[in-house]
Formats: structure tokens, C-alpha cells, sequence
């Protein structure tokens, strides 16, 4: 199990590691047809949606400032993992979760999601 957290840990952020892709044709690659996520607002999105956004960002590329901790893999099925972690961006911290598939053609993302950390008042 510690190659395959290794493995994927260098996959996280999803769609911000340019070594594995940067077009549509990359994206595409990388997800499974039925991938959807639901954003650290709640909201739900298609692959159609998150491709398209990504062509936009791709568009308008800015240098983004990430940290990644806490991580964790578990096999939930046959050759698929559930990783989560945590990821700092700034000031904003969310906890992460993507399924993945370890398939003939590679890794590929089946879900993912992302939640905003509160922090609590004491």
C-alpha cells in the first residue's frame, strides 16, 4: 500500500501537477467518463464542467502556491483507492478526497471532493 500512496501522492492537487498533463486531451486522459466532483462549496459538477473550467485556467495561468499534508490510501475496491489529505492554499484550508482506478492505461480519477476546514471559536 506504500507504493501506491507514494504514486498517487505525486497526483495531488488533481489537475495542478503539469508532469502528468496540461490540455483537455490530458484532463480527459486522466479522468474516468463518469467523473464528478463536488466543490469546497458544495456544489456539484459534471466532467463536462471541470473540463471546461480547466480550459479556462489553462488560458490564464497564474502561479499557484500549494501544501499538501496529511495523507492517506485506502483500497476500497479492487484497484481502486480512496486518498485524502489536506491542502493549504494560503490562508485557505480544505481536506481532500479522491477515488482513484488503477487501470491498463493508468490512473485514473473517478471522484473527487473537496471541504472547507473550519476553524473552531473558542
Amino acid at each position: 500500500m506504500a507504493d501506491v500512496l507514494d504514486e498517487l501522492k505525486q497526483r495531488e492537487p488533481i489537475f495542478h501537477r503539469p508532469e502528468f498533463g496540461t490540455t483537455r486531451a490530458d484532463f480527459e486522459s486522466m479522468t474516468e467518463t463518469t467523473f464528478w466532483e463536488v466543490g469546497a462549496s458544495g456544489e456539484c459538477y459534471s466532467r463536462e464542467y471541470v473540463l471546461e473550467e480547466l480550459d479556462k485556467r489553462s488560458r490564464n495561468q497564474a502561479e499557484d502556491s500549494w501544501q499538501t499534508r496529511d495523507f492517506r490510501c485506502q483500497e476500497i475496491a479492487s484497484n481502486n483507492y480512496l486518498l485524502t489529505y489536506t491542502l493549504v492554499q494560503g490562508t485557505r484550508v480544505t481536506r481532500r478526497s479522491t477515488i482513484w482506478r488503477r487501470t491498463a492505461q493508468g490512473w485514473k480519477i473517478v471522484y473527487h471532493q473537496g471541504t472547507i476546514v473550519k476553524t473552531r471559536k473558542t
